[in-house]
């Protein structure tokens, strides 16, 4: 009797840890997807380099980077759109993609970095049960997909953490987690952490480059106050006022926010200290991203739909109308690509000799009406 227990103990143990096995296998099978990188087809006009340019040691480091720049030949401004900062707000790395694969420049320099935490994007964070991957669909009925990854870098790059970051230059203390934060990092440090060393080359990026005018795109919860917002350094502020009063024209809400001159390590402050580039943050509302949400999974990445988030907005709670229940991901690309039209069809009039001139960013009403994946490019054919 013993000895049919102890046979049928060990074929239960052996079938459990089988089974643990197949799940850990599934496991790494889908998580080690996202170490491939998103298939982007840019405009001919662009030229491709790294961002290990401006910074060498990151060749080879996950956290080296596309830099994408399309020069016209004629004189003008110089402007940088950085999008994927934080990789889990979809809107601001969807909104250089879009500008990569449609925007031609006329007069001036553009100068596009869809995914600046490359190292964001090769995992998410569990515990959240956030996607890892968004679909899209063309007009000709193929489907580009791309990844939705951590705020912060992996942290295995960055292990083992502080449990007080401390920012340089200015030795501001911060959550131990925020190290591994890029809008924490700046103005970098080229022999620091990998996120220091990646806030950097960002930084030299836009100072070898001359960037006139340099965006960091965003996306922030519903119930976050600093959100549908530009953020502006005082310098950015009188050009950043004119296109907040043409957005609210347009019946677009906009937020106007000063930059705080005592919260370091962020792009629209340190740009603005550290280079001679006019800085702009701005922030769109993604449901998926927020405390109050339920069920989080793909298609609240792309609709914004939450009946959590429509009971807060009926309990005044929220910072956004949210007046159809929805925040569709084509609502926030327009209006991250409405606001940087604008800021590049005033730039000029603020700042002589700055024009710059760029075709093809879809229009507002446009890209609400069509969707991402209208302005999407297929894949190239093998």
């Amino acid at each position: 009797m013993d000895s049919h227990r102890v046979s049928g103990n060990a074929a239960t143990a052996t079938l459990l840890f089988a089974l643990s096995l197949l799940v850990c296998w599934l496991a790494a099978r889908d998580f080690m997807k996202m170490w491939r990188d998103d298939v982007l087809v840019p405009l001919p006009e662009y030229r491709r380099i790294m961002l290990s340019d401006y910074l060498p040691k990151l060749a080879g480091t996950p956290v080296d980077t596309p830099v994408f720049i399309q020069d016209s030949g004629r004189p003008g401004a110089a402007v940088m759109v950085l999008g994927g900062t934080h990789p889990n707000e979809p809107s601001s790395f969807l909104s250089a993609v879009v500008l990569l694969e449609n925007a031609r420049v006329e007069a001036g320099r553009l100068i596009v970095v869809p995914f600046a935490m490359h190292a964001g994007f090769r995992h998410n964070f569990p515990q959240e049960a956030s996607p890892s991957f968004l679909h899209f669909t063309l007009p000709d009925g193929s489907e580009r997909v791309f990844r939705y990854g951590s705020r912060d870098m992996q942290h295995i790059l960055m292990w083992p953490g502080p449990d007080i970051y401390k920012h340089k230059p200015s030795g501001q203390e911060l959550s131990g987690n925020e190290n591994k934060n890029l809008n924490r990092s700046y103005p970098g440090d080229p022999n620091g952490t990998l996120a220091e060393q990646l806030g950097f080359a960002i930084m030299e990026l836009i100072r070898r480059e001359n960037v006139d005018l340099a965006f960091d795109l965003h996306e922030a919860s519903p119930e976050y106050p600093v959100i549908d917002a530009i953020v502006a350094h005082e310098r950015s502020m009188e050009l950043a006022a004119a296109v907040a009063m043409e957005l609210k024209g347009m019946d677009i809400e906009i937020r106007l926010e000063p930059s705080p001159k005592n919260l370091r390590g962020l792009s629209h402050r340190e740009w603005g200290d550290g280079t001679d580039t006019l800085p702009i943050l701005m922030e769109t509302a993604n449901p998926s991203q927020g405390r109050l949400r339920g069920r989080t999974d793909e298609a609240l990445a792309l609709t914004g739909k939450d009946k959590a988030y429509a009971k807060a907005r009926d309990m005044g709670n929220l910072f956004i109308p949210y007046s159809n229940g929805d925040q569709p991901v084509a609502l926030r690309v327009a209006r991250h690509l409405t606001a940087i039209r604008l800021f590049l069809e005033m730039l000029g009039l603020f700042h002589e000799g700055k024009d710059i001139v760029v075709e093809g960013i879809p229009h507002y009403e446009d890209m609400i009406a069509k969707g991402v994946g209208y302005y999407l490019k297929p894949l190239p054919i093998d």
